[in-house]
C-alpha cells in the first residue's frame, strides 16, 4: 500500500536560503549534494547498495506533488516507493512520481525499472534537467510503517526532460546517519 496521505500542510519545502536554523554541516552536505545519491550510497556501502521496490502503481499525487510537477489538485500519476539499502539495511526511503500524460509516450518506462535505481537512470540521461533541491521534516505519516518518525529529513528535485517532469524524493532514514558515522572516508 503506497503512501501517500493527504495532510493539509505537513511539509512546507524549502530551498537552502530559505532554511533555518540550518541543520548541521554534514546534514546539509548530504541534503543538497547535486550529484547522484546512487553513487554516494553505493560508495558508503562499498558497493552494498541495492534497491527494493514497496509500491509502483497508478494513483492520485498528493498535493504538494501536483503543485510541483504543475498538476491540478488530485491529479493521476505514477508513483514509485522505494528503499534505497546500503549492506541489506534501508538507508532512503524514496517516493518518485509523475503525470500520466507525461509518462505516456515519453519512452520512459518508470513500470519496468524494478529493482534497478531511477536515480542512476536520471542521471545518466543528459536530457535530463535538474531543478532546485527542497528540503523539509517529512511527514512520519507519509512513511512507511516501520520507518514512521518525527524529524527525518527529506530532499526533493524535479527532473525534467521536454515535456516530462519526474519528481524524486528522498527521505533519509537513521540507519544512513549511522552509516555515515562508521565509514565517514566513503563518504
Amino acid at each position: 500500500m503506497p503512501h501517500s496521505i493527504a495532510l493539509p500542510d505537513a511539509c512546507q519545502w524549502l530551498t537552502q536560503s530559505l532554511l533555518t536554523p540550518a541543520p548541521t554541516p554534514l546534514t546539509l552536505n548530504w541534503l543538497f549534494d547535486e550529484g547522484s545519491l546512487t553513487r554516494r550510497l553505493t560508495r558508503l556501502s562499498d558497493d552494498g547498495f541495492s534497491v527494493t521496490p514497496l509500491f509502483e502503481g497508478w494513483q492520485p499525487l498528493r498535493d504538494d506533488e501536483c503543485a510541483a510537477l504543475g498538476l491540478a489538485p488530485a491529479s493521476i500519476g505514477w508513483v514509485r516507493e522505494v528503499y534505497l539499502r546500503g549492506n541489506g539495511q534501508p538507508w532512503v526511503f524514496a517516493r518518485s512520481v509523475a503525470s500520466r500524460s507525461a509518462l505516456q509516450g515519453d519512452g520512459l518506462h518508470m513500470d519496468e525499472l524494478g529493482s534497478r535505481s531511477l536515480g542512476e537512470l536520471l542521471f545518466c540521461d543528459h536530457a535530463f534537467t535538474r531543478q532546485a533541491i527542497e528540503v523539509c521534516h517529512y511527514p512520519r505519516q507519509w512513511l512507511p510503517t516501520a520507518d514512521q518518525a518525527d524529524e527525518l529529513w527529506g530532499r526533493r528535485s524535479r527532473f525534467d526532460r521536454g515535456q516530462l517532469s519526474v519528481l524524486v524524493a528522498e527521505i533519509f532514514l537513521p540507519t544512513l546517519w549511522h552509516a555515515v558515522q562508521d565509514h565517514p572516508e566513503n563518504c
